[in-house]
Parts: structure tokens; sequence; C-alpha cells
């Protein structure tokens, strides 16, 4: 079995940890640095091209793509998909969980219940777009940030239109989501993998900030989930098409509330808090999912899963 790992960084943890797994299983395991690599189109051929080499079709693909790097990186993992690879992400489901806007479409659509959300465009009333998020205090997340960042908290009228309008003059796009004070600055990190939740961590933020994303200070402990939580997972991992995914969950007063659907999830912090292999899980969907003899050229895949 050959499986490329899509990654800037072979030293990261979770590259370094998908790459132990798949060795345990005796398979040939590559990074692979997608922006290093060159698309070639031909009729009826389509080839990779890696710092001078022909690369050979894998039998899967495991994409790790930054965020600021997603039009390209969906671009190569939809060319290996369509040469026959298998991935445990998507194209299509990376390109829909990136854009934070269509992903809470789409859960909405499927009855994933998540915070009031409002969108508007530069030329709308601010008082209007925090009438209908609800009022203060309430959260404004630029479109395009990651990681906590470009995620604030709003406490009354006055400094959400004020935010608002700097914002909308800079020509942002942003989104304005009730706040869930009863979550006290806590989250829930579901990891599915294959339909299944592998593991489940808590966050919670550190002191003062309301953001528990463990890349702002704030702290992982393992976490059991309910019934309903896990329902919700699962309901949002499948609505968003994704084979390998975390899930983001806040807890509040009227049940779990799905907030971001991450297609790369980080695998540190929540090995070691729950202190599951994760790594060995997704390996193991990789082999429940291909026959090690299937030829590539013959494996048949969903179009509407590559969007050719």
């Amino acid at each position: 079995m050959t499986v490329y790992i899509l990654s800037r960084n072979s030293t990261l943890y979770s590259t370094k940890r998908l790459i132990e797994a798949g060795e345990a299983k005796g398979w040939d395991i590559r990074v692979i640095d997608y922006l290093m690599c060159t698309i070639e189109i031909i009729k009826d051929e389509l080839a990779v091209i890696y710092n001078g080499e022909l690369l050979p079709v894998p039998d899967a693909i495991i994409p790790r793509i930054g965020a600021s790097r997603t039009f390209f990186g969906t671009a190569m993992v939809r060319h290996f998909e369509i040469m026959g690879a298998f991935s445990v992400a998507g194209n299509l489901a990376i390109a829909r969980s990136r854009d934070k806007l269509r992903s809470l479409q789409v859960l909405s659509r499927q009855g994933v219940d998540m915070p009031k959300t409002v969108f508007a465009s530069n030329k709308a009333n601010a008082k209007d777009v925090i009438k209908l998020s609800g009022g203060t205090p309430l959260v404004l997340k630029i479109l395009e940030g990651t990681q906590g960042v470009g995620v604030v908290l709003a406490e009354t009228q006055k400094a959400a239109q004020s935010v608002l309008d700097a914002f909308y003059g800079m020509d942002v796009n942003l989104l304005v989501q009730e706040f869930i004070k009863e979550a006290g600055g806590a989250d829930i990190r579901a990891l599915v993998v294959n339909g299944e939740v592998v593991g489940a961590m808590k966050r919670q933020g550190a002191e003062g900030d309301f953001r528990s994303n463990l890349h702002q200070g704030g702290s992982a402990t393992a976490y059991k989930l309910n019934r309903k939580e896990k329902s919700m997972a699962l309901a949002a991992a499948k609505a968003m098409g994704l084979g390998v995914c975390g899930v983001d969950m806040i807890p509040s007063d009227r049940g779990p509330l799905v907030m971001e659907v991450n297609s790369s999830p980080g695998l540190e912090g929540i090995e070691k808090a729950t202190g599951v292999d994760i790594a060995g899980k997704i390996m193991n969907y990789i082999g429940a999912s291909i026959s090690p003899i299937e030829d590539n050229k013959k494996r048949r895949l969903k179009k509407d899963n590559i969007g050719a």
C-alpha cells in the first residue's frame, strides 16, 4: 500500500504520527509538499511532477492542506482523486468546510443546530445586523480567520457597532453570531473517522479569553460525549462529506451547537488528551476502504465527490 501525506512539513506532530502509523502497517508512506507539485494535463492523461520526478499514483492520500493554500491544495487533491487515488477527505468536502458561511448553510440544511448567525455586505446597516443576531454580547468572525485569529467578542451595542463599521470599512467578510455565555469559554472537539467518533476532548479557553482554541493558550482534557453530542458530531461530519474531520461544538442551554467542521484536524491535542491512537484509526480507515490489489486505473470514484 502506498500512501502520500500531502503536508508542507514532515516534522509536524500530526504528520509524524501518520508516518509512524502507516509504517507500522508496513506501508510505503511518503510526505509530499503539495506546493512543490506541478500538474500536467493532456488528452486521456494526467500526471503530477514533484521536484522533477513523475509521481506514481498512490493507493491513497491524506490531505493536510493549510487554510491559506486551500485553492491549490484542493486542486492537487482533485487531481489525485481523478487519477484514481482514495482520499480521506475529498476536494469538494475540504473546500466546503473551509468556507465558514458555506459550511453553516450546508449544516443548517441538514438540520444540524448552531449558534444564530448573520451575514451581510458592508452596505448593510450595522444596527440591523446586531438586532438580527440577537443583540449584544455577540461574536464577530472574519471568514478567512483560522485557529481563533480574527474572532472578536463585542460586549456592548456601541462596541459591536464600532467593530462592524471598522471591518465593513475595510471590506472584510465576516459572520456575526450570538454569544453563548453558558459555555464559559469551553468547547468540545470530536474526532470522526469513517462515520465513528474515535475520540473527544473538552477545550477550555485561557483565563479571560472566551476562545477555547489551543493555539490561543487553551487547555484540553479527555471528554465523554453524551448521546446528543455524539449524534450531532456524526451528523455534521456526514453533512460535510468528510471521512476524517474534527467537529467543534459548544455546549448551550438548548443542547450542543456546531461551530465548525475541520477537514485537517490536528492530532497532537486530542491524542495527548485521550491517549487514543487517532493516527492508527485513520490508517485503519484507509485499509478498510481500499483493496491492496485493486488497480488504481480501475478504481471507481463518485463523480460528485471529485468535482470533475
